[in-house]
C-alpha cells in the first residue's frame, strides 16, 4: 500500500506513522516526495523519528550502530542532515531518547532545522515579492466588468502558487515555536 502525505512537523509525522502501524501496516520505504510504502503485518511495531545535522560517514555508522544494537531498523535517512526514520518491533522499550538531556538536544536540532527552512522560504518569498505583488497581470486592478473577473480568476491560481513560500515560512515558524516550547519546558524541570 502506498500513501502520499506531506508534513511540516516531525512529531505529527511520527504520530501518523505510528497510527498506520497500529492499523497493521509496517512502513518499508519513504520517498523524498512524501510517498510512504507500507506492507501488512501481524506483528506490532513502533516508529521513531530523529533529526540529525550533517554526519560524516564514520559518525553515521556509529549513530546507526548504537540504535541497531537496541533493535531499531534504519528505514530512511541521509548523512547530509535531515530526518532519520527508525522502526522496531514493540517490546516496551520504545523510546530513542532515554533521558531529558538527549530529548533536549533533539528539540534543539529540530529548532535549527525548522528555523533554517523558514529562513530559506523567507528569502524565496522576498525574491518573489520584492518587485511586484501576488498578481502579475498588467492593469488587472483597472479592468472593468467581466474582463476583470476573467483575468482575476485566471491569475488567482498563479497568485496562490506565488504565496506558497510565505505559507511555508508560517508552517516552519510554528514548528520552530512548538519545538522551542518543549525545549524550554525540558530546561525548566
Amino acid at each position: 500500500m502506498k500513501k502520499c502525505k506531506v508534513f511540516f512537523d516531525i512529531e505529527k509525522e511520527e504520530q501518523w506513522l505510528n497510527e498506520q502501524l497500529q492499523k497493521g501496516y509496517r512502513c518499508t520505504n519513504i520517498s523524498g516526495l512524501g510517498i510512504y510504502t507500507f506492507e501488512k503485518t501481524d506483528k506490532r511495531y513502533v516508529m521513531r523519528l530523529d533529526y540529525q545535522d550533517y554526519l560524516s560517514k564514520e559518525k553515521l555508522n556509529d549513530y546507526k550502530g548504537i540504535y541497531e544494537d537496541f533493535g531499531w531498523d534504519y528505514i530512511k535517512g541521509t548523512r547530509l542532515g535531515g530526518i532519520q526514520y527508525w522502526q522496531k518491533e514493540d517490546d516496551g522499550q520504545n523510546e530513542i531518547f532515554s533521558d531529558r538531556q538527549s530529548r533536549s538536544n533533539y528539540y534543539k536540532r529540530v529548532m535549527g532545522y525548522a528555523s533554517s527552512l523558514a529562513m530559506v522560504f523567507l528569502l524565496v518569498s522576498y525574491m518573489l515579492y520584492k518587485d511586484s505583488g501576488l498578481y502579475l497581470t498588467d492593469g488587472l486592478w483597472s479592468m472593468k466588468g467581466s474582463l476583470f473577473w476573467k483575468a482575476l480568476l485566471f491569475e488567482t491560481p498563479f497568485a496562490l502558487l506565488r504565496l506558497l513560500p510565505a505559507i511555508m515560512v508560517v508552517f516552519y515558524g510554528l514548528s520552530y515555536y512548538r519545538a522551542q516550547r518543549k525545549y524550554s519546558m525540558l530546561k525548566e524541570k
